[in-house]
């Protein structure tokens, strides 16, 4: 089965081992457990069952590499999460979200280097991101306010919408700006976290990081309209 290869196993037991070490810096709440918990269990049964229906038996390099920065995100979502209850230092958060962003440029390097590229990989990559940057942003929108959510479910607004309206799922042309766009978010996020500057700075920084998404999934969603299937076609 292919929930029980070893790769699935000890990618959860890393993640019980990484809340635990956090638990002995901080009151991780028993909801944090739960949410970095279900966040690793999902991750690697959605994982799995993706390379399960491509024949591949192993996780890949590139893979390894996204698996670790999936489980450097379920710390910071639990971390996030206790938040809600107790004081978390800014310095813990920042030093968890750091190395995830990192690594993100890192699994995708690694792929095209060792070519084990996959549609299962390149999912996996993607929803480790979007999963990060929604959780900083509930993290932000406590000190800047609500507005800020609107970074972390844009991502999963478009999904459902994609459910609405087919025509939104066709694939669109790779930009380089969007990947750029997709960077800035997360270093607004993080700087608004690690709170170092005056939260004039990280109202403007992270409004400025909103409005190149907005621009972003704009012209996205304006090239798909413009390419949807019409009745006369």
């Amino acid at each position: 089965m292919a929930l029980l290869r070893p790769w699935v196993l000890t990618g959860f037991a890393a993640q019980l081992v990484v809340l635990a070490v956090l638990a002995g810096f901080v009151h991780v709440s028993a909801l944090g457990w739960l949410v970095g918990l279900a966040f690793s269990a999902v991750v690697n049964i959605v994982v799995a069952k993706g390379l399960d229906r491509e024949g591949l038996t192993i996780l890949g390099p590139a893979n390894q590499v996204t698996l670790a920065r999936a489980i450097l995100v379920g710390g910071v979502a639990a971390l996030v999460v206790s938040g809600f209850s107790t004081d978390i230092p800014p310095a813990l958060l920042v030093g968890l979200t750091v190395p995830a962003l990192i690594l993100d440029g890192v699994d995708g390097w690694v792929a095209r280097r060792t070519r084990s590229v996959s549609a299962t990989g390149a999912l996996f990559d993607q929803e480790v991101d979007a999963f990060l940057i929604l959780v900083l942003s509930i993290q932000v929108s406590r000190t800047l306010g609500a507005w800020v959510l609107v970074i972390g479910v844009a991502r999963y607004a478009l999904w459902a919408a994609e459910r609405l309206w087919p025509w939104l799922r066709k694939p669109v042309p790779p930009r380089y700006w969007g990947k750029v766009v997709a960077a800035v978010q997360g270093i607004a996020l993080i700087i608004a976290v690690a709170d170092v500057l005056p939260p004039v700075a990280n109202i403007i920084i992270v409004g400025v990081a909103l409005a190149l998404l907005c621009e972003s999934f704009g012209r996205y969603i304006f090239w798909l309209w413009r390419k949807r299937p019409t009745k006369s076609s």
